[in-house]
């Protein structure tokens, strides 16, 4: 799988007279280096087990993963083209979405396959300039600060939209046609107090996060699902309400259900399913893969991509037959992430058995009366 185009190439061609790497960005922004140190955007190759052993796996020559992955590489076209591998000696490599380069986008290019954010050009010999969403930004020594309306409007869609790979199967989708960046925003960079510079010269008193929460916040994941449980006679309904402004399931590796369990006594009356969560398949929610009709389980090797999702704002009911309850019987619907699947176990080797482990999104108890 190779996402490469000449339009990209033209864009990352130049060198950049001057990369600021993350760190240096602290001496200005305290606040906001140590909220995205905590964040999934400063995760790379290097520190992303499961993501660099799916694309050491795609491909031991070229790093197909570069263009969303380690896009400030000053040597990207070579990433891509299989002449240079990861280099974590080099900032550019192991920044990973580095700060840089999220704020000097120009403009997002909507493509069939995948986006391409097209970087703005910096002048050799001149301090860079950033882009953002502040109206009257701050100039420092370090760089000059511009508003640029792709910030409201685009700046995710570069790499949170949508890729398919070179067979045209979709590899994830999480943004929807017309969706601009203000929807991701407001949920995964909410304000948080103190503003955005160390020293506050203007007063603005708070800054938009960039933690960019998701789903390795225990607190946060706990928002984007519903669920109401209703029983009638002998029938378990579990009403699910996505409330994201995105599909419930957006990763390829990833998988989430729900454990539904009726307990009398202290006793277990009643279960959703017994060995494998899979059993339940109107709860079980994650992408499926084929090659020309064989089931496959690396994406960049698929020919054909099916989701069992619950899209964005979705509402769904379940539907289950079960004993007739008393009362005092409880009924325990639990839902799960799984970070990896079962099945990626068995393309790569995880140290961190953790990721295949299920992790706990949310509990709903209900008491019969």
């Amino acid at each position: 799988m190779r996402f490469v185009s000449f339009g990209f190439f033209l864009f990352f061609s130049f060198l950049y007279a001057q990369y600021p790497d993350n760190h240096s960005c602290k001496e200005c922004h305290e606040q906001i280096y140590e909220e995205y140190q905590g964040s999934g955007h400063a995760k790379s190759y290097f520190t992303n087990e499961l993501h660099k052993k799916v694309a050491d796996k795609v491909s031991e020559s070229a790093y197909s993963c570069a263009t969303c992955h380690m896009p400030a590489a000053d040597n990207i076209g070579q990433l891509l083209g299989g002449t240079a591998r990861p280099n974590i000696d080099n900032k550019t490599h192991s920044d990973g979405v580095s700060c840089f380069f999220c704020h000097t986008l120009a403009y997002v290019k909507t493509a069939h396959s995948f986006n391409e954010n097209i970087k703005a050009r910096q002048v050799e010999g001149y301090k860079p300039t950033l882009y953002g969403r502040l109206e009257n930004p701050d100039d420092s020594d370090k760089h000059s600060s511009v508003t640029n309306p792709v910030y409201a409007q685009n700046v995710c869609k570069g790499c949170h939209s949508h890729k398919r790979n070179e067979s045209n199967a979709t590899v994830f989708g999480a943004m929807q046609e017309g969706q601009n960046s203000l929807d991701c925003i407001k949920c995964h960079m909410p304000e948080a107090s103190g503003g955005a510079e160390k020293m506050d010269k203007k007063a603005r008193g708070k800054h938009v996060s960039h933690r960019f929460l998701g789903i390795y916040d225990k607190e946060f994941r706990k928002k984007g699902v519903d669920i109401n449980v209703t029983v009638e006679a002998e029938n378990l309904l579990v009403g699910l309400h996505n409330t994201m402004a995105h599909p419930l399931i957006i990763q390829p590796a990833r998988a989430k259900y729900l454990q539904i369990t009726i307990m009398r006594g202290g006793d277990l009356l009643w279960k959703s399913y017994q060995n494998d969560p899979k059993e339940d398949k109107q709860a079980y929610f994650a992408s499926a893969y084929s090659q020309h009709g064989k089931s496959v389980i690396l994406p960049a090797k698929a020919t054909h991509s099916v989701t069992h999702n619950l899209e964005a704002n979705e509402k769904r009911v379940l539907r289950y037959s079960i004993p007739k309850l008393k009362k005092g019987d409880q009924v325990i619907v639990t839902l799960y992430v799984q970070m990896a699947k079962n099945e990626c176990a068995e393309v790569i080797d995880l140290e961190d058995k953790s990721l295949l482990e299920p992790q706990l999104i949310k509990e709903v108890l209900y008491t019969q009366n």
